[in-house]
This record gives C-alpha cells, structure tokens and sequence, in this order.
C-alpha cells in the first residue's frame, strides 16, 4: 500500500563563499548572524541514511537549498525533489537568510504532499519508524503540551517568536473550549509525566505557551494555507525581513494551529529527545548506542568551541549507526 506521506528538509552550506558574500550584503547593524547558525556538521549524509533504511515507505523527499548541493548527493535518485528558494518562495521575499521565511513558505512547494513533515538538518531518524507515527487517521501527529514560556536569557529572540505565534493562537481561540472539544487529546496518557504540564495549566485563562521537544513536525498543506488567509499581514511582514527579527512568527505558528484547532493525533513524548552540543553529550552518544529514541534533534549551542572536535565524535556515533551508504549517495 503506497503511503502518501513526504518529507522536506532545509539545508544551507555556511562554507559557500557566493552564499555568504550574498548575505553579508544585506548585513545591518542587529542582524542575527551567529556563525553557528550557518557552520556544517557534515551529518546530512546521515539524515539521507536514516530514512532510507528506518523509514523507507516515504513518498518523496523535497531538499530544500538557495541552490548550493552537496558533492556527494545522487540527485537522480527517483523519491528526490531537489527544490530551490526560487522555486517555491515568493520573489518579493528574495533572497533570504531568514529560516522564517524558508518555513513560512514551505506548503508551496509544487508537488508537495498534503501531509508532510518538516526535519531541520539536525533532526535525524535512528530507529524505524511507521507513517503511523507521523499521521493517523489523517491527522498530524504531536505532543501537545502546555507550558509557561520563559527567556532563556533576557536577550533570548527565540522567546519573542513564540509570544508572537502565541498572540495569533489566543486571537482565534478560546482555550476552555478547545480543552473541552478536545479533551482527549489534549489529556492523553500518551504525554506520560507531561500529562501533569496540561492538567496545570487547563484552568489558566488563555494558552500561555507550548513545550517545544524540537523534532520533525507533521504538517497538512491546509493548515499552513488557512493560517496565510487569516494572518497575511505578519507573515508577509516575516518573510519581508532578510534575517530574522523579533518581530517574526515562525513555523510553530503552524503546529499550534493544528493543536487549537484540534487538528492532530497525540503522540508520545518520548518518541525523541532534543540533545544541546556541549551540554549532554554524554547522553546524546548513549542515546545513539542503544538507539533509545526513534528521533533525536542534535543542536549546535552559541557557547560551543571546540567545534571540530565534537564534530568528529559526533560522526564517529553516526558512523557506528549507519556504517552504509544510501542510494541518495553517489
């Protein structure tokens, strides 16, 4: 039985010297342009391994870049869309080095599936997985677990997309009656000791944030397009901006949709585990040995290094995981 389930990765290369030289033109004074949100890990071979040999049932896979490719990429193989910026994001949003504006964007990919899920570069497959815990019933599948947002530290830009996203949620909907619409999923056995972060929060008056586990999200195309029709003049302003601003909305902004709007099957939180380099590395490495997790987020910190080094041990895991080459591999 054909599944109709694709899957769409971005990707940068922070090496191109065309694609940097491009983006320090349109360098401001403010602009978010942390080297470590650009600089390669050399895992994407991995990502192309792991779902190809724990998740082969996939449709198609879309790669996304502004139009650099990796050397070692089989673009002939059959279930490959490479797509570029140009060829799904509006020109008036060209060119951009804001993932906001790539994310936002996605759902106009030509060809795209209506489900489809998103993976960052470090978000990674290592244990199989069905299309069942993607989609059920048609429906995305998600943790939807209510928390109360926070900055990390007081400049933390990230805490300002999610009070953005969180503004249009609390527009549109009346939390009592989601919960109450709703009420198995949001009170699912399936969140496991989060279930206690829901049944806090439930009498607070509107929804006050969204724990974020930083794993591959299910979308539907309908989603992204209803959310456009209602709030076109944020996103547009988003996508305008050629970095990212605390001003943005992001792509949470989808997945929190499908939750309020009771558009989502629950999934259990411990599908996967996001690991920061730097400060768990320990257990991110045993994670890869005993394959614990289906799906783990690997993510580079601002305050990391010794960049090299971790690199190599990362891949060295990787390497003992998924010692064979993909046919997505010359």
């Amino acid at each position: 039985m054909s599944v109709n389930i694709d899957f769409v990765i971005t990707w940068v290369d922070g090496d191109d010297k065309d694609w940097r030289k491009s983006k320090n033109s349109y360098l401001t004074a403010g602009s978010e342009d942390s080297p470590n949100l650009y600089r390669d890990w050399d895992t994407l071979q991995y990502w192309f391994r792991g779902v190809e040999k724990f998740a082969p049932w996939v449709n198609r896979i879309h790669f996304v870049t502004c139009g650099h490719l990796p050397k070692w990429l089989n673009r002939d193989h059959g279930k490959l869309n490479i797509v570029k910026h140009s060829d799904f994001i509006p020109p008036q949003y060209l060119p951009t080095f804001s993932s906001h504006a790539i994310e936002l964007n996605l759902h106009r990919i030509e060809g795209l599936a209506q489900q489809f899920v998103y993976f960052n570069d470090d978000t990674f497959v290592i244990k199989p997985m069905r299309p069942e815990d993607f989609f059920k019933n048609h429906l995305p599948c998600a943790s939807a677990v209510m928390t109360a947002l926070m900055p990390v530290v007081p400049e933390d830009p990230f805490f300002h997309y999610l009070i953005n996203n969180l503004a249009i949620i609390n527009k549109y909907f009346i939390k009592r009656k989601v919960l109450r619409s709703y009420f198995g999923k949001w009170f699912s056995l399936k969140y496991g000791k989060y279930l206690l972060n829901n049944i806090y929060y439930a009498p607070l008056r509107g929804f006050s944030g969204f724990a974020n586990f930083h794993l591959p999200s299910s979308f539907l195309i309908s989603t992204c397009k209803e959310v456009w029709e209602k709030e076109f003049a944020i996103l547009d302003a988003t996508c305008k901006n050629k970095f990212r601003t605390i001003n943005d909305v992001n792509q949470y902004v989808f997945s929190y949709w499908q939750y309020a709007s009771g558009q989502f099957f629950p999934r259990p939180v411990s599908s996967g585990r996001l690991f920061v380099i730097g400060d768990n590395d320990q257990e991110l490495f045993e994670a890869m040995s005993c394959n614990k997790y289906q799906m783990i987020c690997i993510n580079d910190s601002v305050y990391e290094t010794d960049f090299i080094r971790k690199r190599e041990a990362v891949k060295k895991r990787f390497n003992q995981l998924l010692p064979d080459k993909s046919g997505f591999e010359l």
